[in-house]
């Protein structure tokens, strides 16, 4: 019988030196921790959950509402393929680590869009829906908004009247489109994602934009006309611009409604008085002659003159006397005895005899009344210039009526 050899261990020392290492290797391993971010390779997948096998040292699971990712990296994984996902819970029911592609999802997602905003990239946000302060849009996805005065000259909800109802529904009419967008504001601990299609718009027509100065004339096509002026597209193919000519710089002569001096689809010249990022303010009647630079030999003070009441309000009204000057008879000049409307002395659309009571060609100003001239002893011969007073008040208001104007 074969003697059996007895078991010696050589070196203690190499057995305590793998002792060591696996000691070592043991305090090496990261035990997970709730709130933490493990990585971790699929094993098993279905509709309800997925599986994760954690470097060996654990097993998790991700199922239920915990499996929407919104930023969509983790929404289609198979088996063998590696996912990320945020520890709920260190052991469920079944001894495993409770995981959340939603979290670890949320985070990645959140922390995307703040590089996206930081370097200026331009993306793509699907409008889901509006309200009347803009668009809800989706970007990748996370639920943001587009403010109305974030849009571009394009979609910027031109509605006659200003009619809160029509803007909404023009709003509503842009649900599912993609619109190029920047990103102006992130804060994932409110939820708050802001976006800009002007600011994209403006990014990428700087050198488009760059091609213009102020005093330039273009030759443009009017594409849409509101109660505060027109826009005119002018350029060729992929490099044509937008603007808008103010109701003030539409022509010389006071304009009450745009529509009634241009239309959709015109063909205009307009020179370019400002480039303000991506706002360009174009004027017609800059290419005009100033027919007040030579209306003092048209018209003088005192003289009587027919002309057409076009419009009435609180302080006067405003009167033509021909195609480009427009007077205003305050209210105090309509009667001698006090009124409190306008129209209890003059009717819209009637033609008076005026009397030209000042003239002031480089404010656009001429003063008219109904009242007859109040003679004087010591009377002087008018001239031409604006020699004539009137009531504070009077100038007060002919100040507040030309502003108005202009708005």
């Amino acid at each position: 019988m074969a003697k059996r050899k007895k078991l010696v261990l050589k070196d203690d020392t190499n057995k305590d030196s793998l002792m060591g290492k696996l000691l070592e290797e043991q305090k090496e391993l990261k035990i997970p921790e709730v709130g933490s971010i493990v990585e971790g390779k699929v094993i098993a997948s279905s509709k309800t959950e997925v599986h994760l096998d954690i470097d060996g040292i654990a097993c998790g699971v991700v199922r239920g509402p915990e499996l929407f990712d919104e930023s969509g990296e983790f929404a289609n994984l198979k088996i063998g393929d590696k996912g990320q996902a945020t520890v709920l819970e260190l052991e469920n029911e079944y001894g495993e680590l409770e995981l959340s592609f939603r979290q670890a999802g949320h985070r990645k997602a959140w922390d995307e869009l703040e590089r996206l905003m930081r370097e200026g990239e331009i993306v793509d946000a699907t409008v889901l829906d509006a309200n009347k302060g803009g668009l809800i849009v989706r970007v990748s996805r996370i639920s943001g908004f587009l403010p109305v005065s974030q849009l571009t000259v394009e979609h910027y909800p031109r509605v006659e009247g200003g009619n809160k109802t029509k803007i909404l529904e023009r709003l509503q009419s842009y649900a599912n489109q993609i619109f190029k967008v920047a990103i102006i504001d992130v804060n994932e601990a409110e939820n708050k994602l802001i976006v800009s299609e002007k600011s994209a718009w403006e990014d990428q027509h700087k050198a488009i934009i760059s091609k213009y100065k102020v005093g330039d004339v273009v030759d443009g096509r009017i594409t849409g006309v509101v109660d505060f002026g027109a826009f005119i597209e002018f350029g060729e193919g992929d490099d044509r611009l937008e603007g808008l000519v103010h109701i003030s710089e539409l022509a010389w002569q006071r304009i009450d409604n745009p529509r009634n001096f241009v239309k959709v689809n015109d063909k205009i010249k307009a020179q370019i008085i400002s480039i303000d990022d991506s706002k360009i303010s174009l004027s017609i009647r800059r290419l005009q002659k100033d027919p007040w630079t030579e209306v003092v030999k048209k018209y003088k003070v005192e003289q009587k003159v027919k002309g057409r009441v076009l419009k009435t309000n609180h302080f006067g009204a405003f009167v033509e006397l021909d195609h480009d000057i427009h007077g205003l008879a305050h209210i105090s000049e309509l009667c001698d005895k006090k009124i409190n409307d306008p129209k209890e002395a003059i009717t819209i659309g009637d033609e008076y005899e005026f009397r030209i009571i000042s003239i002031d060609p480089q404010n656009h100003r001429l003063g008219l009344s109904l009242k007859p001239k109040k003679e004087t002893k010591d009377e002087e011969k008018p001239t031409t210039e604006d020699k004539t007073e009137i009531k504070p008040e009077a100038k007060t208001e002919e100040t507040k009526a030309e502003a108005e104007t202009k708005k």
